[in-house]
């Protein structure tokens, strides 16, 4: 029987951080997108009509499929600039130890109706030990919707209300949500407790709202409330509220939460390559069953990956536990590395790289490496001890990207000891050069690439100076040869430290990430290269607003020729013997640079040898060439340019 050369080096991972006394969890933000995704919440805003019905459906398949003692919430979640209402994401809880997380929870039984709600609040209150009784709430948006209000804390053991005195009927708040986050808890008395329990009957389910508790007082009233249930056969359920702490360790949580353009998935940390895999797999099969997928399709049929990202997370298990804060050569590097590696930057992120991209690089966000080579230095000089705080202080300022913006970075801080961001102290390094990918495998492929690094790199620090990669950056390495060897640097550096990864099925990823557009019998190969797309300046929307629009009117592609073939396009010679890069003009929407250009397209290349002579030709909603008459081709005119001798790549603008 033969085994499975990704588990064979995922064992020898163990093994090293094993003998380190190190547990270094692995997390990630899988995205997925309907396989029609139709509407604004499916390419830039990160709220809209159908996407809560295809998280609940995500989180239905997950509960059938994988998870069987699961409780699904809806959550409140973070409001973010320029959005009028907070996001929202659903949170999947059970126990670690697979016993049910609410054992009076079993299938619903009886469907709602207006008599069965009576009887589960009147129960309910019997349930909990309360003589108080429940507030009729008026919903503006629906004066027929069934909304009570229970004021309910949890204090030593006991559950407590108290009346509001409102001296009348409780109107919800415009806006939306479920009616626990629409109370107007600004009318109520200074000294109130602005908790309460909401009870919505609706359509197809009952709907309960949580309020803030401890996670006793939190497990005793969703007990309470589902052994209610049982009792009343007050139908489907669905729940929501704040989910407390896991101050006793004692469950596991999954969130799908509303991202721009996406569905993210926040995968619980995870203390081996192996469980990580088998979350990839299992999100695949229940993102099929729900209408979901991990890529987009373009117009023109090309596979792209969400836009939504995969990022990576490495922490510890816990923050008493954590191998990386005592460990800040470990950190830099890894840091180092990537540094030295740009095909680790560029070749499983998004659709786009560069300075305005979601992930760029430090050496992109920052001018100089000046700033950065002091940083690294500094740490890994440190004295033994736990640096945690000035491991994110050094470095969360640098890891930013053009405009200062922390989180927009290759490697992300965040997460990691930031003291003035909510939920910033985690121990959490976020690696967001990583996209999401049409195959779990491909996906769990490049989590194990970076576990075996994190690996080789604990085993022997790297601390070779940070390179001035200059222009190179932006030109060989925006290359598929480029990356490909750089890629292969990598590989052969684990192999050598006996971390010996197939190259199969990163070879699928490359070819996937920069497909062949043309494979000519002359020898000649196009494919397709990396383009860093610039932000534009501010510009006025209607409502008074500005947005700032990226420029994604230049493709650019890889030129392979033997030495014998000569290559023409739009009747210019290119010298693409044996490799060159070329930039054109593949689109003109407003706003864009240099509109006074045109755009490019068809692309017309013209291969000539001794003895052939082929014309090929891209059209504008075509992803591959395809042969044409010699006639169609333009008349030969002066070669293609490159900006500098040095450079590898051409420019058609360039006349």
């Amino acid at each position: 029987m033969s085994t499975d050369p990704l588990s064979t080096v995922a064992k020898k991972i163990e093994a090293v951080f094993a003998r380190h006394e190190v547990v270094l969890t692995l997390g990630g933000e899988p995205t997925y997108v309907p396989e029609h995704p139709d509407g604004p919440e499916w390419v830039v805003t990160a709220l809209g009509p159908t996407k809560l019905n295809y998280a609940y459906a995500l989180a239905a398949a997950l509960q059938e499929q994988a998870l069987p003692h699961a409780v699904s919430f809806y959550c409140p979640g973070k409001s973010y600039p320029g959005e009028v209402n907070p996001r929202w994401a659903l949170a999947l809880v059970w126990n670690r130890d697979g016993s049910p997380l609410v054992p009076a929870l079993a299938k619903p039984q009886g469907k709602t109706s207006p008599k069965r709600v009576a009887d589960f609040r009147v129960q309910l209150l019997k349930r909990l030990g309360l003589k108080t009784g429940w507030l009729r709430a008026i919903d503006p948006d629906d004066d027929d919707r069934g909304v009570w209000v229970l004021p309910l804390d949890h204090e030593d053991g006991v559950f407590i209300s108290e009346d509001w005195a409102l001296g009348t009927e409780l109107t919800l708040l415009r806006t939306d949500g479920p009616a626990g986050l629409r109370l107007p808890l600004h009318d109520l008395p200074p000294d109130a407790r602005r908790r309460a329990l909401t009870v919505e009957q609706g359509d197809d389910a009952l709907h309960l709202f949580l309020p803030p508790l401890t996670q006793h007082g939190f497990l005793a009233v969703i007990e309470a409330c589902a052994a209610t249930l049982r009792e009343t056969k007050a139908g489907p359920t669905r729940f929501a509220g704040y989910i407390p702490g896991d101050e006793a360790n004692r469950w596991c949580k999954l969130g799908i939460a509303a991202d721009p353009g996406v569905l993210e998935i926040n995968l619980p940390p995870c203390a081996a390559w192996t469980e990580y895999r088998d979350w990839l797999t299992t999100l695949e099969r229940a993102a099929t069953t729900a209408g979901l997928r991990s890529f987009k399709q373009s117009a023109d049929g090309e596979q792209l990956g969400t836009g939504g990202g995969n990022h990576l997370l490495i922490g510890g298990p816990s923050l008493d536990a954590h191998p990386l804060f005592h460990r800040p050569r470990w950190v830099t590097s890894m840091l180092r590395y990537w540094q030295h590696h740009p095909s680790l930057s560029y070749l499983f992120t998004g659709q786009y790289v560069g300075a305005s991209s979601q992930a760029p690089r430090p050496d992109e966000g920052a001018p100089e490496l000046y700033d950065l080579e002091m940083a690294y230095r500094f740490l890994e000089e440190l004295p033994p001890g736990d640096h945690r705080y000035l491991i994110s202080e050094t470095l969360r300022h640098l890891h930013t990207d053009a405009s200062g913006n922390t989180h927009r970075s290759e490697t992300s801080f965040d997460k990691f000891w930031n003291v003035n961001f909510d939920g910033g102290c985690r121990g959490l390094i976020e690696f967001r050069a990583v996209e999401s990918f049409p195959r779990a495998e491909w996906m769990s492929a490049i989590a194990l690439l970076w576990r075996a690094l994190a690996a080789r790199l604990l085993d022997t620090p790297f601390l070779a100076p940070l390179v001035e990669h200059g222009d190179a950056l932006h030109d060989r390495y925006f290359l598929p040869s480029g990356l490909i060897a750089d890629f292969d640097e990598v590989l052969a550096d684990l192999r050598a430290a006996g971390f010996d990864l197939p190259r199969k099925v990163f070879a699928a990823i490359i070819d996937w990430r920069c497909p062949v557009m043309l494979k000519s019998k002359t020898g000649v190969t196009i494919r397709k290269a990396l383009e860093s797309w610039p932000l534009l300046c501010e510009t006025p929307l209607e409502g008074g607003t500005t947005s700032r629009f990226v420029d994604t009117s230049i493709e650019r592609l890889e030129f392979s020729a033997p030495a014998d073939a000569r290559v023409f396009v739009q009747g210019r010679e290119l010298p693409a013997a044996p490799t060159a890069g070329l930039r054109y003009r593949r689109s003109a929407l407003f706003p864009c640079l240099h509109p006074g250009i045109a755009i490019e397209l068809p692309l017309y290349v013209a291969i000539e040898t001794a003895k052939t002579r082929e014309t090929w030709r891209l059209d504008a909603h075509s992803r591959a060439f395809t042969k044409c008459p010699a006639k169609e081709a333009p008349a030969i005119a002066a070669p293609c340019r490159k900006l500098r001798d040095d450079l590898l790549t051409y420019d058609l603008r360039l006349t």
